[in-house]
């Protein structure tokens, strides 16, 4: 179900980008923006948020209604919109192995003369863009309307969740790294990832297939314990990875100073030289990269490394509890069971 779920999502965004100026002439309003669009969009990934939305749906409704693949590229359009800005923020040139939507528009101004933006100025008006194709996107499935709205009140109720856990993950960057504590850090997990990759996606879909209050609520809850544990895992990658596997360089999450788990963990389980050690590279102040590699080191050394991956089971096994009484149809649950599998192998 899964891998079929997602060959209809594919076919769906490719549609979706070869029409997109036929809806609104963006094209015609300027190529530059159209074509920065549909490259971004069409580029490879997981497309987890619209399959959960599917998921949820299916575990409710047997056939699918007319527009419900399009409703779903809303999820994959919102998470895009998400990343174009986040790279700004981030100040990362590589998303999905290829250039960030404003590395690309500042090579395009290399050619201009006398104007007085960036492609980073641009780009958040593109993110501005995407994010109101998003919303037109989740329109198109035909569906009880009470259904309908309250799922679009999901869907917007997600996008105010992730914008408010990227802007206390900033405001926590200022704080000294001994005053981070590890709810400092679930609050952001669970609000810039959790809600709008899991939990808002199964309940968007639950509640368009007529789902009741109690249900929607498990799949709720089982998203928010399975974002924190992709998050961890996220976490895992962005520190111990080879840059190939993420698409962004090796050492991104350190070199960023983000708080995560591992982080707290070793900060909190380390001596007095290794902490300080901590401190000088979350100071704010550039370090090199024989430090980050240093930091890595002491996270696997501190038992972080361990803490955190026992900390993904132990998330993944209330997850699973979370569904156990779930009246969902067979083969959705087997599709989240497979699904969880996938995306938390560590």
């Amino acid at each position: 179900m899964f891998l079929k779920i997602k060959k209809r999502i594919e076919n769906e965004l490719a549609l979706y980008a070869r029409g997109i100026d036929k809806t609104y002439p963006l094209k015609k309003l300027s190529p530059l923006l159209f074509k920065s669009i549909k490259e971004f969009i069409l580029r490879d990934g997981k497309r987890i948020r619209p399959i959960l939305f599917c998921i949820g749906y299916f575990g409710f409704s047997e056939k699918a209604p007319c527009g419900l693949y399009r409703s779903a590229l809303s999820l994959e359009l919102l998470h895009d919109f998400m990343l174009v800005h986040d790279d700004i923020i981030d100040k990362s040139d590589l998303r999905r192995g290829k250039p960030s939507m404003h590395a690309l528009l500042n090579k395009y101004l290399k050619n201009e003369k006398n104007f007085k933006f960036s492609g980073e100025d641009l780009t958040i008006v593109v993110g501005d863009v995407i994010y109101a194709l998003a919303l037109d996107a989740f329109l198109a499935v035909k569906e009880n309307p009470r259904r309908k709205e309250r799922a679009l009140r999901k869907l917007i109720s997600a996008a105010v969740h992730t914008g408010s856990g990227e802007f206390i993950e900033l405001l926590l960057g200022t704080k000294p790294i001994e005053k981070t504590t590890k709810n400092d850090i679930y609050k952001i997990y669970d609000h810039k990832t959790a809600n709008y990759t899991f939990a808002s996606p199964l309940a968007m879909g639950a509640l368009l297939g007529g789902a009741k209050e109690n249900q929607i609520k498990k799949l709720f809850d089982y998203g928010m314990h399975l974002g924190r544990a992709f998050q961890i895992k996220d976490d895992i990658i962005g520190t111990f990875s080879r840059s190939g596997q993420t698409g962004k360089s090796n050492l991104t999450d350190i070199s960023e100073a983000k708080r995560t788990l591992l982080i707290w963990y070793a900060y909190n389980h380390s001596d007095k030289i290794r902490r300080l050690t901590i401190e000088k590279v979350f100071s704010g102040n550039s370090v090199g990269n024989k430090e980050l590699l240093k930091i890595r080191e002491i996270i696997t050394d501190s038992g972080g490394l361990d803490y955190a991956k026992k900390e993904i089971k132990r998330l993944l096994d209330k997850a699973q509890g979370s569904i156990k009484s779930l009246k969902i149809r067979k083969e959705s649950r087997g599709a989240l069971m497979d699904f969880s599998q996938r995306i938390l192998v560590t």
